[in-house]
């Protein structure tokens, strides 16, 4: 059999989760579908795949071979194009990762107008606040708001973001307002859980020099929306993005508190894989990202 057809069935079985839809994906019988897995694995000498009547899922090889046979058919794929097309716009389907809160607010504009200059393209959208693994997970590449350290993948900044401070108007009538960071320790704080450290928040003070401040409160949570909620309700102070918590400050149902002192300042940037060579889909998205944000 064709070795490409095998390892393109085996993708889409693996992408899909069903056999049946990676039949209609790649317009052959079922049955055929069933028979390139069965004569790659047969070539592999590994199973990779677990099947039973209710559920499929991959073996620790089949991830692994996942992982590269996706980005290797990508790649084949966008030559196919290139030469058959003449030509130099990129195609075909493009796996970004990103954090929740931001990409609600921001990527259905990106990926509209990036859309409307690369029709050609097709964006699969991955929405987790986890710190997913681009190689391992198949993804294109990902946006990240944090301070990167990853020397393993390529990374492209942005912007940078800024975090504040803020509580309600009933929070701080009940509780008095802060002065100074270490007053914190005193106060209800709304913990961001997918931090190395919740409860430690760090700060610049006014004549430049840093400090911390340890915090407590009765919600710890992996999600900036349901802390600025929990904020807007009265139940304590929060630290978060500028970008989160602009709506409730511009309606009033949050104040900033120690605006003379600098918090947390994370960098946005776009990461993807060490690669020869950079697929065209991934170039012109950073490009597009780098316009959108410059």
């Amino acid at each position: 059999m064709d070795r490409f057809s095998e390892i393109r069935a085996f993708v889409s079985v693996a992408e899909l989760g069903s056999f049946v839809a990676a039949a209609d994906r790649l317009e052959l019988s079922r049955a055929m579908v069933t028979k390139l897995v069965a004569a790659l694995e047969n070539r592999l000498g590994a199973r990779l795949m677990h099947r039973t009547t209710r559920k499929l899922s991959l073996t620790e090889a089949g991830e692994t071979y996942l992982a590269q046979a996706g980005s290797l058919l990508a790649e084949l794929d966008e030559l196919d194009a290139r030469l058959s097309h003449g030509a130099s716009e990129p195609v075909g389907r493009l796996r970004l990762s990103a954090p929740v809160s931001f990409g609600m607010r921001y990527l259905g504009a990106i990926i509209g107008g990036f859309h409307k200059r690369h029709p050609r393209i097709e964006v699969e959208l991955n929405l987790n606040d986890r710190r997913v693994d681009l190689v391992e997970e198949g993804f294109d590449l990902a946006l990240r708001v944090s301070n990167l350290t990853d020397s393993t993948l390529v990374a492209r900044r942005l912007a940078q973001i800024r975090d504040l401070v803020a509580a309600s108007p009933d929070y701080l009538a009940r509780h008095g307002t802060p002065r100074h960071p270490a007053e914190l320790a005193e106060h209800q704080c709304l913990l961001y859980a997918l931090t190395a450290q919740p409860n430690i928040w760090d700060y610049r003070g006014p004549d430049g020099s840093q400090d911390k401040v340890r915090v407590k409160g009765a919600l710890r949570a992996n999600n900036g929306d349901v802390l600025t909620d929990a904020a807007v309700h009265g139940m304590g102070v929060v630290l978060q993005p500028r970008f989160l918590l602009e709506k409730a400050l511009a309606d009033g149902s949050l104040v900033p508190v120690l605006q003379e002192y600098d918090w947390h300042c994370l960098d946005l940037s776009v990461v993807y894989p060490v690669r020869r060579h950079v697929p065209g889909k991934v170039r012109v998205f950073v490009e597009y990202l780098e316009e959108f944000f410059r």
